[in-house]
């Protein structure tokens, strides 16, 4: 069955309503454009993110319902606390932005990852100009475990996560679940849900209620610090 699905104009960053977006495939929106910051801005803003394989189309999606992170509600197994502890691994931010990107590609495969080389320039790009940023997990100064994405107001859009040892990319998103929450941050955005999201904690909401959080906190001002360069403390709980 044909369905429509509109092109952006190239010269302009404006989207379609996500309200418009299609049930099946779930929230595709819209084909064409680019990834200049200047649109993937304009998306993130309004729940849209890029997603598309090499030899697609560029492919913008806005899906129902969306998968998030409250950070102040998530709780860690006693058994990852316990393995934090005996690890030896030590957790950063956005000391490896672009590290953190290359790995959460190519440890997927060339044929599981739908980060290709032109996501992987654009989302270095929005590192660059302040936008986008990374939790490292180290283990003997080798980067083990990250995640990134896009900070917008007090939401934090995650992109993707990696882990070549063991338990790394849990440990990234609890300690920034914490930090996120200790400078104000009040949501974590992970698009779909799937199985390992779940066993995480994630919840889903439904899309108007996640585009009414987002209008109204995308543009709060997080407290002073909260992206520049650190290492991250194991969270009190």
């Amino acid at each position: 069955m044909a369905i429509y699905l509109p092109e952006l104009d190239p010269l302009s960053t404006d989207f379609p309503s996500p309200d418009t977006a299609l049930a099946d495939p779930n929230g595709l929106l819209a084909f064409g454009g680019d990834l200049s910051p200047e649109r993937l801005i304009s998306a993130y803003r309004q729940g849209i993110f890029p997603w598309f394989t090499d030899g697609e189309p560029l492919l913008w999606w806005s899906p129902a319902p969306r998968a998030v992170f409250i950070p102040n509600l998530f709780r860690p197994s006693k058994s990852l606390k316990k393995f934090f502890r005996k690890s030896g691994y030590r957790v950063t931010i956005n000391h490896a932005c672009h590290q953190v990107i290359r790995l959460c590609a190519s440890t997927r495969g060339p044929d599981q990852t739908w980060i290709t080389n032109d996501m992987i320039q654009a989302y270095q790009q929005l590192h660059d100009l302040g936008y986008c940023h990374s939790v490292e997990v180290w283990q003997n100064e080798k980067l083990v475990g990250g995640l990134y994405g896009i900070g917008m107001g007090h939401i934090f859009c995650g992109e993707s996560m990696f882990s070549i040892a063991d338990n790394a990319s849990k440990i990234a998103l609890w300690f920034f679940c914490r930090h996120f929450h200790c400078h104000g941050g009040q949501l974590i955005d992970c698009q779909v849900m799937n199985d390992h999201l779940a066993s995480l904690g994630a919840a889903e909401i439904e899309r108007p209620v996640f585009r009414d959080f987002l209008t109204g906190h995308r543009d709060a001002i997080l407290k002073q610090g909260c992206f520049d360069p650190q290492q991250l403390v194991e969270p009190i709980e």
